[in-house]
C-alpha cells in the first residue's frame, strides 16, 4: 500500500478501531454449554455437558478471587474446557461470583474452608466419584494448595491429582512487593475503608505492572493489524472483555492475601491457620503438577518453585514454557504448547 493510499484509509481505519473498542462489551465468553450443580451465597458450581466422557476422575476448575473464571473457556476454537470435554473428561467449574458490600467479611478461610470444600463435596456427588482432580490457576491455585494442606485429623483428602497453573506462593520478590510488601501501606485501613476492593482498583494496578504494553501497545497493535488488514475481532475481543471484567475483591480476603503473600512468607513456613486448623503445604501428597510461565511479571516462577520443597508428594510434574501469566494457558498457542500435555498428565492418572 502506498502511502497517498494510507492516508485515504486512515479516517475509516480510524472508524474501525473506535467500532472495535466500542462493541468489545458485546464478544461472547463462556459459550460451552453448562448446567448449575449447586450455588451458595455468591458461589455457583457448573458442570459442563458432554457426550463422551471416558475418564473416570472428574475435575474441578479453580480461578482467583479477581477477574472472572470464564477464561478457562475463552471463546469456541479457544477454550480449555472445550479441549478437555474433547479428551473426554468430565470437567466442573467453580464460580466465585460477584462479591458485594454483604461480602466483605469473607476471608480466606471461607473461600477454602466453606465454599472450594463444599464444590469439592459437589462435585463427587454429581458425578459419582469418590475423588476428583483439582485443577487451580493463579490464586485459584494457591487456594487448591491451601486445602489440600489443610489439617484433617483422619480424614482422606477426595483429591487425587493437583494441579498448580502459575501459582503464587512466595512473592516477596514479585513486582507487587514493591507496592504493597510494606508496613506502612495499611492494608487493614485500606480494607475497612472500601468494605470491599473495588474490580478496577485491583485491574489498574495489575496493568500498572507493565504500564507501556497495557496502555499503549496493545491499542498501538490493533490500530496496527487494522491498518494491515491482519486484525481478527474473533482473537481480540473476548479476551479484551475478560480482562476488564474485574469482580470486587473483598476486603478481609485481600487484605489477608497481601499479608501472607507479600509480607510475611507465611504460606511457606507453615504459619497460615484457617479456622484454627494449621495449612501445612508438606500434608500435599497428592499427584503433582506444577506450570510455570517464563514470563509471568503477576506469579514469577521464582515465587511458584518453593513449592517443591515443601510438598510430600511422590509423582511431581514440574513444566516450565514461554509466556506470560494469562498467555501461558490462554494465548493463541496454548492448545499446541500446553493444552496436550496437561489433557495427557490428567489422563494417565485419572482412571479408577
Amino acid at each position: 500500500m502506498t502511502v497517498l493510499e494510507r492516508v485515504a484509509r486512515s479516517p475509516l481505519d480510524a472508524l474501525e478501531f473506535a467500532n472495535v473498542l466500542l462493541t468489545t462489551d458485546d464478544a461472547v465468553v463462556g459459550a460451552t454449554p453448562r448446567e448449575v450443580v449447586w450455588t451458595h451465597r455468591g458461589t455457583t458450581l457448573y458442570r459442563y455437558r458432554s457426550t463422551q466422557r471416558t475418564h473416570a476422575i472428574p475435575m474441578l476448575l479453580v480461578f482467583a478471587l479477581i477477574n472472572r473464571p470464564e477464561i478457562f473457556d475463552l471463546r469456541p476454537g479457544a477454550s480449555l474446557v472445550e479441549f478437555l470435554l474433547g479428551e473426554g473428561f468430565d470437567v466442573f467449574l467453580v464460580d466465585w461470583g460477584v462479591p458485594g458490600e454483604e461480602d466483605a467479611e469473607m476471608g480466606l478461610e471461607n473461600y477454602v474452608c466453606d465454599e472450594l470444600h463444599w464444590a469439592v463435596r459437589e462435585t463427587l456427588r454429581a458425578s459419582g466419584a469418590a475423588e476428583l482432580s483439582l485443577v487451580g490457576w493463579c490464586i485459584g491455585a494457591t487456594l487448591c494448595a491451601m486445602y489440600c494442606g489443610l489439617e484433617r485429623g483422619d480424614t482422606q483428602s477426595p483429591v487425587r491429582n493437583l494441579v498448580l497453573l502459575t501459582m503464587p506462593i512466595d512473592g516477596r520478590g514479585s513486582r507487587y512487593a514493591t507496592w504493597v510488601g510494606d508496613e506502612d501501606f495499611d492494608v487493614e485501613r485500606i480494607a475497612e475503608a472500601w468494605r470491599v476492593i473495588p474490580g478496577q482498583a485491583v485491574d489498574f494496578a495489575n496493568k500498572l505492572l507493565k504500564p507501556v504494553p497495557n496502555f499503549w501497545t496493545t491499542y498501538r497493535r490493533v490500530a496496527q493489524g487494522i491498518s494491515n488488514g491482519a486484525f481478527s475481532r474473533d482473537s481480540y475481543q473476548p479476551m479484551a472483555k475478560w480482562v476488564a471484567d474485574n469482580p470486587p475483591f473483598p476486603g478481609r480476603a485481600w487484605a489477608q492475601w497481601i499479608r501472607l503473600m507479600y509480607r510475611d512468607d507465611a504460606l511457606a513456613r507453615g504459619r497460615v491457620r484457617l479456622r484454627e486448623r494449621r495449612v501445612d503445604l508438606a500434608r500435599i501428597d497428592q499427584n503433582l503438577l506444577v506450570v510455570t510461565a517464563a514470563a509471568d511479571h503477576i506469579a514469577p516462577r521464582a515465587g511458584t518453585m518453593p513449592i517443591f520443597d515443601l510438598v510430600s508428594s511422590e509423582d511431581v510434574t514440574h513444566l516450565d514454557r514461554p509466556g506470560g501469566h494469562i498467555g501461558l494457558i490462554a494465548g493463541s498457542a496454548a492448545a499446541k504448547e500446553i493444552w496436550p500435555d496437561l489433557a495427557s498428565w490428567l489422563a494417565e492418572r485419572s482412571d479408577r
